[in-house]
């Protein structure tokens, strides 16, 4: 069905530089005319409502129950009902744009906004996510720092956008409920797929770290209930005996340090050690306290352990204070094999356990410096690190072709949610043609996204 969208017949020029043409029958009109800004009080029974920078807008619980930073002063907050179309002022730029799910208050920094009659809230929030796409957004909110911007109501209401007929402005929601819900059903698909082959190398990687490569090997009780039985002949010591927590923090924003690359753990793909992105210092804008790491050395994410966040750092370089940057004594233990137990499921369950009971869990100095390391030999490393290298890279193969089918459906479902929301290609009849129960897929999208679902910088803060 997708595939047999055809553009309307006759266009016009809209007028708006993010937009281009629209189908002649098409009208345009300014934001304000279309929305009011509410600005209610709360309730005593409203719970605190997110806006995600993926256009969810729902309860923060629904999401999950930990990693926000909670507001001592819930000062200016306002009510949202179920179905205002609310805007991140802050952080619209990034796509924090949706319609609510429920009813509920959130941060003075919010737009929230009531569709008036023949209004479909739904339509507006796509479009102007798409105007966040475009980058408009950015081009016209004032910017407060970087990365960040000032949309308000008012710049928003200014702004001339599409007005399709009502009964247009429903089909098309219709369709893109549809046409997301086929998409997100195959990206969960693979994700199953990807949780599946993850487990497997687990496995791989879980036998070799705490019974070596021979079978047949004598074992002695490690005394430690999270790990069990190690090979006789392997060593066990506490990491501080083994390793150096690099202490001490430098100002990024010195002309010494700012062209540095600056890790932090949303650069670390969870759980394999490998490095998504590198941006410097002065690229992140950073202006906080950083850890300096020597080329070589192990980075290891003390936030939310359960994301087995590490890797090894490719040049000298920085580190976000969310990260402890490790020196590992390497006459007895090498940096490659110290990852691989950082990441190994028995390392995770000491750090899980001993993670700090807070809103944001996190692993605190004294006891990674006094967790119990396993080890053999320096030569027996090596064998380890091989064969778990060898064993794996069919499956890190496998998992990295369908992380980029991912991405190649992401990117088809935005490039189709932004043809259909400016009138590029007609869905009417494809609309029409669907069946009744065609709904929003959003329940299972946000579970999908699972814990690692980050809200928006600003959102974090308030």
């Amino acid at each position: 069905m997708i595939a047999d969208l055809k553009p309307y017949p006759e266009y016009k020029e809209s007028g708006l530089p993010w937009l281009g043409q629209v189908p002649r029958h098409w009208d345009s009109e300014r934001a304000k005319w279309l929305f009011t800004k509410m600005a209610r009080p709360v309730r005593t029974e409203d719970e605190v409502v997110t806006c995600f920078r993926d256009g969810t807008v729902t309860l923060r619980k629904n999401r999950r129950l930990r990693g926000y930073t909670e507001a001592t002063v819930e000062h200016g907050y306002q009510g949202i009902r179920k179905g205002d179309l609310v805007i991140h002022g802050m952080d619209a730029f990034a796509g924090a744009i949706g319609v609510s799910d429920s009813d509920g208050k959130g941060t003075p920094v919010y737009n929230v906004c009531q569709p008036r009659p023949g209004i479909n809230a739904r339509y507006y929030a796509q479009l102007v996510r798409e105007m966040s796409q475009s980058q408009w957004i950015l081009a016209l909110a004032k910017g407060i720092r970087e990365r960040s911007t000032d949309f308000r109501f008012e710049m928003f209401g200014n702004q001339r956008v599409p007005l399709p007929p009502p009964a247009e402005q429903a089909a098309i929601v219709r369709f893109l409920d549809w046409a997301n819900g086929r998409l997100e059903r195959a990206i969960r698909a693979k994700r199953k797929v990807i949780a599946l082959l993850t487990e497997q190398k687990q496995a791989i990687i879980h036998r070799a770290v705490t019974r070596g490569l021979d079978p047949s090997v004598p074992l002695k009780p490690s005394g430690i209930p999270w790990l069990g039985d190690i090979p006789q002949h392997w060593s066990l010591r506490r990491f501080k005996f083994l390793a150096t927590i690099n202490s001490g923090q430098v100002d990024p924003r010195k002309p010494a340090y700012r062209d540095l690359v600056l890790l932090a753990p949303n650069h670390i793909e969870s759980g394999s050690g490998r490095l998504r992105a590198q941006e410097t210092a002065a690229e992140q804008s950073a202006d906080s306290g950083k850890y300096l790491v020597r080329r070589g050395q192990v980075v290891y994410s003390k936030i939310r352990p359960n994301l087995r966040k590490a890797t090894i750092a490719p040049c000298d370089c920085l580190c976000s204070a969310d990260m402890y940057p490790i020196a590992p004594k390497t006459g007895e233990l090498s940096a490659e094999y110290l990852l691989l137990l950082l990441l190994s499921q028995s390392f995770t369950k000491f750090a899980v356990d001993a993670s700090m009971r807070v809103a944001m869990p996190k692993v605190n100095r004294e006891a990674l410096a006094d967790c119990p390391l396993w080890f053999p030999s320096v030569v027996e490393q090596t064998k380890i690190l091989d064969f778990v290298g060898r064993e794996s890279a069919p499956i890190g193969n496998a998992i990295s072709r369908l992380e980029r089918e991912i991405d190649l459906l992401r990117e088809y479902r935005t490039r189709l949610v932004a043809d259909v929301v400016t009138g590029k290609l007609d869905v009417r009849e494809a609309a029409a043609r669907l069946p009744d129960e065609v709904g929003p897929d959003t329940a299972d999208d946000a579970a999908d996204l699972g814990d690692e679902t980050e809200p928006s910088d600003e959102e974090a803060a308030v």
